[in-house]
């Protein structure tokens, strides 16, 4: 059953370029593994620090495979120093 996967971030101001390059980076190492459909970020119209990333994957098995992931814990790393907030994960199933 496919799953999609919210993750509401919040930064701290004058990171949004850092942002969008790890960002980017774990969207191409996700596009890579067993599982991921699609995904996409938006950008709140009334506050610019906040972000929400949409993750389609096949299953939620697929989804923990790469939460798991080394590679994707290693940006996440850095991606957690520029958060104002700790990040939110929701995961809703078709």
């Amino acid at each position: 059953m496919a799953i999609r996967v919210f993750i509401e971030r919040e930064i701290k101001p004058g990171n949004d370029l850092k942002l969008h390059q790890l960002l980017m980076q774990l969207r191409s190492k996700a596009m890579m593994q067993k599982g991921y459909i699609t995904g996409e970020t938006l950008r709140d119209v009334n506050d610019p620090n906040k972000f929400l990333v949409i993750g389609t994957w096949n299953s939620i098995q697929d989804w923990q495979a790469w939460n798991a992931n080394v590679d994707r814990k290693k940006i996440q790393e850095e991606l957690n120093n520029l958060l104002k907030v700790p990040e939110k994960y929701t995961v809703y199933s078709y």
